[in-house]
C-alpha cells in the first residue's frame, strides 16, 4: 500500500536528522552555522518567513497564513512586523505575553494551531534545528552549559548570544555524571511536537478549586523523596508542568482571562526576566513566546480591575478582528464544507457569496463620507472600483474605526445555517436563495441577537438577496449574449466607428448607401449608460478608449471585444437588454418550441462548462431569472 511506503519513509527520514554528539561537536556545529541558537521568538519569525513574503503597494502579506486564515492581511502583518519581527531581534517586546483579543470565531484559535503546527515542521528543517542537552526534561539550550565568566568570549567566537541558565536537573547530572566536564555532555537533535510535549505546551483553565500550579510548573514526586532524602532534590522533581515542556518553542494559554490569578502570577518573572519559580529550586530559565487569546469582553472586565495593572504591562495585545473581504469570507466557507461529508451535493455558484455579502454587511460600521453606503464601501473593501472614490478614500475608511470588524455575524453561525440547507434529504444542489433561506430562519434562534439587530440583520438579508438577483441576470445575461456573439462583436465594432469619428470631429460612411453621416450619439448613449457612464464623462470614456487602442497598435496587439472589460460589459448588457424579450419567453414558456430548446440548451451547456454550474442547478437558474425578468 501506498501510505505503508510513505510511513517507512517519513520514518527514514527521521532517522536521517536524528544527530547526537558532545557539547564540544556541537560548538563545532554552531561554529559552520550559529542559527540553532536562535531565540523561541526569533524561531517563529523565520518559521513564518520561510514561506515567503509578498509586499504589494506598501503592505506585506505572509504565505505561511494564507492557506487557512482569510481576510486579515492588516491584522497578521502588524501581528509579524510589531511582535514576532521586533522580537526576533531581542527589542523589548519579546518580554511580554501575546495576547490574540477578537469576537468568538474569528480565527485566534486557527492562528495559533497554524504556529504550532508550522515549529513543529520547522523544527524539521535545516534552518530550523533544534539542539538540546540529552536527557534534560525541558529541552535545555547546550550553551547553558558554558559558565557565566566565559560567556563573553565565547559568545564573540561563536557569534551568538547566551541567555539562561541550567534548570536544577542539568546541574545536578553535570555534577554527578559527568563530573564537570562539559565537553562530554552529551547533545542530541530535538524535534518540537504538542504531542510528545517538546517545545510546545498548553495550558486550558478549568475549575479553579481542582486546578494546580503544579499543571504549569511541574510538582515534587512524593514517591521518590524516602529514595533521594530531600523535596529539593532535582530527581524527586517532576518538571512536566505546561512552562518547562513549552521551553525552546511556544506557550498557548487558552481563554488566559479566565484563569485564577494565582497561575498568571507565575508569567510575571517568566515574561520579564525569562524564568519562574518552581519547587524549592532558585528561578528556572525558559525561552518561550507565551501566546494567549481572549475576547473583548473579558478583556475590558480583566483591565478595569486595578489589581491586573502589573501583568497588563507585560501584554502585547492583538485585535483579531472578523474578516472584512466578501471573496475571502467565501473561502472561510469553502474550507469549513470542504472539511465535511457533504462534499456531494453541489453548492451552486454565488450561494456561499450570498452568504459573505450578509455575514460582511453585518460587521461593517456606516462612514461619515459623503456618498458612500455600506454596499460600495463592502465592494471597496473587497477590492472592487466605485466610481468617484480611489485608493485614499478607502485607507481612510479603514481608518475611520478602530473597532470596525470586532462586532457582526460569526462564521461559525453561517457555517451553522449552510451546514441545516446541506442535510435536508433528497437535495442534488443548495442555491444562494437556499442559503438565504436558511440564515433568515436562525436569526430567531440566534441567543445574543437583539430586535433592533434582527430587523438590521433582515434588512442585509434583504440587500443579499438583491446582490445575488443581479448577480444571477448577469450570469444568464452572459449565457445567452454568448449565443449571439456575432452580434455582439457587430455592435461593438460599429461603437467603436463610431466615437473614433466623434473624438476626431469627423463623419462615418454608411457601409450601404456610402453616404457621410455624424456619429450616432443615440447608439453611444445606449451603451455608455449600460455601465452608469455619465452625460458630463462621455468625453473621457470615449478618449480612454481610443488611448487603448493606440496603445494596443504600439505594441501589434488587436484591440478586440475583450480588451475592456468595462466596455464589453457596457455591449453585453446593451445587447442583453435588446434580447431580453426572447429571453423572457425562452426562460419562462412552458413549452418551448424546438428552436427556443435548442437556444435553452446552449445556454444550459455554457453555464455548466464555463460558470460551475451542474444541468439540474443551471435549469433552476433560468427559470428564476426568467421569473425576475417577468416581474
Amino acid at each position: 500500500m501506498e501510505i505503508l511506503k510513505r510511513i517507512s519513509a517519513y520514518k527514514a527520514e527521521s532517522d536521517k536528522l536524528a544527530w547526537t554528539g558532545t557539547f564540544k561537536e556541537y560548538l563545532e556545529l554552531l561554529k559552520e552555522d550559529p542559527t540553532p541558537a536562535m531565540t523561541a521568538h526569533a524561531r517563529v519569525y523565520e518559521m513564518i518567513k520561510s514561506y515567503g513574503v509578498e509586499e504589494e503597494n506598501g503592505r506585506k502579506s505572509y504565505k505561511f497564513f494564507e492557506q487557512e486564515i482569510f481576510g486579515l492581511d492588516r491584522a497578521l502583518e502588524k501581528l509579524v512586523e510589531e511582535y514576532f519581527h521586533s522580537a526576533a531581534r531581542r527589542l523589548d517586546v519579546r518580554k511580554r505575553i501575546l495576547l490574540l483579543m477578537g469576537p468568538v470565531s474569528g480565527g485566534k484559535s486557527t492562528l495559533v494551531t497554524m504556529l504550532k503546527r508550522g515549529l513543529e515542521q520547522f523544527a524539521r528543517t535545516e534552518q530550523g534545528a533544534v539542539y538540546a542537552i540529552k536527557g534534560c526534561p525541558m529541552h535545555e539550550d547546550p550553551l547553558h552549559l558554558i559558565p557565566n565568566e566565559l560567556r563573553a568570549e565565547a559568545e564573540k567566537e561563536l557569534g551568538v548570544r547566551i541567555e539562561g541558565n541550567l534548570c536544577p536537573s542539568c546541574q545536578m547530572r553535570l555534577r554527578t555524571e559527568f563530573e564537570g566536564d562539559i565537553e562530554n555532555v552529551l547533545v542530541e537533535r530535538v524535534f518540537i511536537s504538542e504531542e510528545n510535549r517538546v517545545g510546545i505546551g498548553t495550558f486550558s483553565p478549568s475549575d479553579p478549586k481542582s486546578q494546580d500550579i503544579a499543571d504549569l510548573t511541574g510538582s515534587i514526586d512524593f514517591s521518590t523523596i524516602t529514595e533521594f532524602g530531600s523535596e529539593s532534590d532535582p530527581r524527586a522533581y517532576r518538571f512536566d508542568g505546561e512552562l518547562n515542556k513549552a521551553n525552546r518553542g511556544l506557550m498557548e494559554f487558552q481563554e488566559m482571562l479566565k484563569c485564577d490569578e494565582k497561575f498568571l502570577w507565575n508569567l510575571l518573572s517568566l515574561t520579564q526576566e525569562g524564568n519562574f519559580k518552581a519547587g524549592r529550586f532558585a528561578l528556572i530559565s525558559a525561552d518561550e513566546l507565551i501566546i494567549a487569546h481572549t475576547n473583548e469582553t473579558e478583556y475590558k472586565a480583566f483591565i478595569a480591575n486595578k489589581k491586573n495593572e502589573a501583568l497588563q504591562s507585560r501584554m502585547i495585545v492583538m485585535p483579531v478582528p472578523y474578516n472584512l473581504k466578501v471573496s475571502e469570507e467565501e473561502k472561510i466557507y469553502a474550507k469549513l464544507i470542504s472539511q465535511s461529508d457533504m462534499k456531494h451535493i453541489h453548492i451552486a455558484p454565488h450561494a456561499l457569496r450570498s452568504a459573505a455579502i450578509f455575514s460582511i454587511l453585518t460587521r461593517l460600521k456606516e462612514t461619515k463620507k459623503q456618498g458612500m453606503d455600506l454596499i460600495k464601501k463592502m465592494r471597496m473593501y473587497d477590492g472592487e472600483e466605485v466610481e468617484g472614490y480611489k485608493e485614499a478614500d478607502l485607507k481612510e475608511m479603514q481608518n475611520e474605526y478602530l473597532e470596525e470588524g470586532m462586532s457582526g455575524i460569526d462564521p461559525r453561525y453561517v457555517i451553522n445555517r449552510i451546514s441545516s440547507a446541506l442535510i435536508k434529504q433528497n437535495l442534488q444542489f443548495i442555491s444562494a436563495l437556499d442559503v438565504l433561506r436558511a440564515l433568515k430562519e436562525g436569526l430567531d434562534q440566534h441567543p445574543s441577537i437583539t430586535k433592533e439587530e434582527r430587523e438590521r440583520y433582515l434588512n442585509f438579508i434583504s440587500i443579499a438577496r438583491k446582490e445575488y438577483d443581479a448577480l444571477a441576470k448577469k450570469e444568464v445575461q452572459k449565457a445567452f449574449v454568448y449565443s449571439f456573439e456575432e452580434s455582439a462583436r457587430t455592435l461593438f465594432e460599429n461603437y467603436l466607428d463610431n466615437i473614433e469619428a466623434y473624438c476626431n470631429w469627423s463623419k462615418i460612411r454608411d457601409p450601404l448607401t456610402g453616404e457621410e453621416m455624424d456619429p450616432d450619439e443615440r447608439l453611444m448613449r445606449s451603451i455608455e449608460e449600460q455601465i452608469g457612464v455619465s452625460e458630463n464623462a462621455k468625453k473621457a470614456f470615449r478618449e480612454e478608449i481610443l488611448i487603448r487602442i493606440s496603445s494596443y497598435s504600439r505594441k501589434g496587439k488587436k484591440f478586440d471585444y475583450a480588451s475592456h472589460d468595462r466596455l464589453r460589459e457596457a455591449i453585453e448588457k446593451k445587447l442583453f437588454n435588446d434580447l431580453k424579450d426572447i429571453v423572457k419567453i425562452t426562460t419562462s414558456t412552458k413549452t418551448p418550441d424546438e428552436k427556443q430548446l435548442k437556444r435553452m440548451n446552449e445556454v444550459i451547456n455554457r453555464l455548466v462548462e464555463e460558470h460551475g454550474y451542474t444541468p439540474v442547478s443551471a435549469n433552476e437558474l433560468l427559470r428564476y431569472v426568467g421569473s425576475l425578468l417577468n416581474r
